[in-house]
């Protein structure tokens, strides 16, 4: 997971091949099909990213996940995605 200022970004990654398997953001279309328009706060929003990614993730059969804050403490935004996340169906 990465967090920038603005926007949150989350990926599933191989770590054995190096390929990236999905991937959300808050610039993604369905992240912000979701969202509509208006103000929403960066929370919110990363609670859609961690729903989008693990919608996706279970599409693609992948349900066990390790978890990596990217060295950011657990909580705010990291811990929505996460929770989002879990909610969603990913097991960490």
């Amino acid at each position: 997971m990465f967090r920038s200022l603005k926007h949150t970004y989350a990926q599933l990654i191989d770590d054995t091949k190096g390929v990236t398997l999905v991937e959300a953001s808050t610039l993604c279309e369905d992240v912000r099909k979701v969202l509509g328009s208006g103000h929403h706060t960066r929370t919110d929003e990363s609670k859609v990213v961690g729903t989008i990614l693990a919608r996706r993730a279970l599409d693609k059969g992948i349900k066990l996940v390790s978890f990596d804050r990217g060295g950011y403490l657990y909580h705010g935004r990291v811990r929505a995605l996460a929770d989002a996340a879990r909610e969603g169906g990913l097991e960490f």
